[in-house]
């Protein structure tokens, strides 16, 4: 099995999926942060595609950049709290990981999902 990365946003605070949330994918390595990819999510909350697919694939270490505040302003929320939502966590074997990111405007949570 090749690996590859999926994320989803869910906004807690409406009870909806997050649409439009842009997420930045960095692979960290040797003291640097190489960007990997980009994305929006689509009216799922998903990306239309992995962020990190199966053809770039590489374990390691690796950070997830979700830039909430412009969200939460975008869709009329309280902000001012929390701004940009970086999550890291290491892919140590070729699986499928999926990280998904619930959010209000005053905080979030996060697990391994499947």
């Amino acid at each position: 099995m090749a690996g590859y990365l999926t994320t989803h946003v869910l906004d807690t605070a409406r009870g909806v999926p997050a649409a439009g949330l842009k997420v930045e994918l960095f692979r960290l390595a040797d003291g640097r942060r190489d960007q990997r990819g980009e994305k929006r999510t689509n009216d799922d909350g998903r990306t239309d595609t992995p962020i990190l697919p199966e053809q770039v694939f590489e374990t390691g270490e690796y950070e997830l950049l979700f830039h909430a505040g412009t969200y939460l302003r975008d869709n009329g929320l309280p902000d001012g709290f929390l701004d940009e939502v970086p999550i890291r966590f290491s892919m140590r074997e070729a699986a499928h990981y999926h990280v998904p990111l619930l959010l209000s405007p005053f905080g979030y949570s996060t697990y391994r999902g499947s």
